[in-house]
């Protein structure tokens, strides 16, 4: 049953009041995935530690935490939704994820969360709906659970890390799996995990996110666009968070060195024609740089997302949109809900 959320007080949306919401980048840790971890992943590494009475979760270098109870409760996670004006959540796990653990733990992990988002959708079938994640270590264990997943109401997509471990994506060993999601016609969510330079030069003040994360989004789309994978797929969907990372704002450069260098003339077409492949979301943090992605790749790229409820994240993040003014209303519509709805047939 859903939640009643109408005593909450609801978002001044402006002009957009009425338009659905549909939010992509929103992170979810479900008790089972938890519980599992905290049952099987000491082994592996996986270790929790209490921050002031709230838990964390540290496997290698990769630390999260506090996981906020919002981070878990469905009720409040829609009394937020409600709050923010967003109509509907993708929900998605994020680091640890499932790469660090053996083949069998792996598959295990990966099954309980994606049963945890079912669950989810279960509860609440207009508002909760996710992105699966696989055990991409493990190829023939992540083709079969895309294939039984794609055949679970709610999930609409899969969630990938930019790298697996310190595989890039474009890595043949993956290519059997984007050939399955392809054919199942479930779209790809990318998000930074073991980001390049986290142990040394960005491991002080917080860089390895501020920093990492925006630089890794677009190592591995350059990974993708210069290994052939999008050329091999040319029906694969695959979304970039945080604006594209640092994507967006090196297009020239790296056509540039398409032009000129010989490692890269492999690639038939400039790499700059590659950026209206990928989709991405609004969370860039500046209407400058907002504008400039929608200008570099089209308004039909451009999800509405939030990275609820991390502190990096926007807790208002339809005002992203609706106050930019380089869009009118019919664009503003279509990032808010409209792109999601058509790419993930919702």
């Amino acid at each position: 049953m859903t939640t009643d959320t109408s005593s909450a007080a609801p978002c001044a949306c402006g002009n957009h009041a009425g338009q659905r919401a549909i939010d992509i980048h929103a992170h979810f840790y479900p008790k089972e995935y938890l519980d599992a971890v905290a049952a099987h992943g000491e082994a592996a590494g996986a270790h929790f530690v209490d921050l002031k009475g709230t838990q964390a979760l540290k496997v290698g270098p990769l630390f999260t935490g506090p996981i906020a109870d919002r981070f878990i409760d469905l009720d409040m996670r829609l009394e937020d939704m409600q709050q923010s004006g967003v109509s509907s959540q993708l929900l998605s796990l994020t680091q640890p994820m499932v790469y660090w653990a053996d083949e069998r733990l792996a598959d295990h992990l990966s099954a309980v969360f994606n049963d945890a988002l079912a669950a989810a959708h279960q509860k609440a079938p207009e508002q909760l709906f996710g992105f699966a994640t696989l055990p991409m270590q493990f190829p023939d264990r992540a083709i079969a659970e895309a294939k039984r997943v794609a055949q679970i109401p709610g999930i609409k997509g899969v969630y990938l890390g930019t790298a697996i471990n310190d595989t890039n994506l474009s890595d043949r060993s993956f290519w059997p799996v984007y050939a399955v999601l392809e054919e199942l016609g479930l779209p790809i969510f990318l998000h930074p995990l073991k980001v390049v330079g986290m142990t040394d030069r960005l491991s002080e003040y917080f860089l390895a996110n501020i920093l990492g994360n925006p630089f890794d989004t677009a190592i591995a789309a350059a990974h993708l666009i210069f290994s052939g994978v999008l050329d091999a797929f040319p029906k694969l969907q695959i979304a970039l968070p945080h604006g594209g990372g640092a994507l967006p704002f090196l297009l020239g450069r790296i056509s540039h060195g398409w032009s000129v260098r010989p490692e890269c003339v492999h690639l038939e077409t400039d790499p700059r024609a590659y950026a209206s492949r990928f989709y991405y979301d609004t969370i860039t943090h500046d209407e400058k740089a907002l504008a400039y992605l929608i200008e570099q790749v089209g308004v039909d790229r451009v999800l509405l997302g939030s990275d609820y409820c991390f502190d990096m994240g926007l807790e208002q993040p339809r005002k992203a949109v609706e106050t930019l003014d380089v869009l009118n209303d019919a664009e503003k519509s279509q990032i808010l809900g409209l792109n999601a709805k058509e790419l993930l047939k919702m």
